[in-house]
């Protein structure tokens, strides 16, 4: 059976290349256009590993859906990805790095991602 990845973005074309390259290695895929909606079809479809965007409907929405997924009993098991570009929108010149309050995730990625980085961070972390 396919490990199911979802992909918790609002940038249509980023979806639809994660999608592509991601389909191309065999992965089922389902995607989410905000938090709320992400959030929703992560507790419905029990992912296998989530990649979530930061910047969506408001600058910091990604990590608030990140805590809340760690949060909630059902979704607290399913490894999350941040890939976003906020350091480069906002000029910040340090990195986000995952902890287990305020940034709950396994990994943070920072757009552009090439393809091969997004897949070894993805097998990487995946729940087996």
């Amino acid at each position: 059976m396919a490990k199911k990845v979802l992909v918790v973005d609002d940038d249509a074309d980023f979806q639809d290349a994660v999608m592509n390259l991601l389909k191309g290695k065999g992965y089922e895929v389902v995607t989410a256009d905000d938090g709320a909606s992400g959030f929703k079809k992560a507790q419905k479809e029990m992912p296998d590993i989530i990649l979530l965007d930061v910047m969506m409907a408001h600058r910091t929405e990604g990590f608030d859906i990140a805590q809340a997924l760690k949060k909630d009993a059902k979704t607290q098991n399913i490894p999350v990805i941040v890939v976003t570009g906020i350091c480069k929108d906002t000029n910040v010149s340090f990195k986000y790095e995952p902890d287990d309050v305020w940034l709950p995730v396994k990994a943070v990625l920072e757009k552009p991602i090439k393809p091969d980085v997004l897949l070894q961070a993805l097998e990487k972390h995946i729940r087996i």
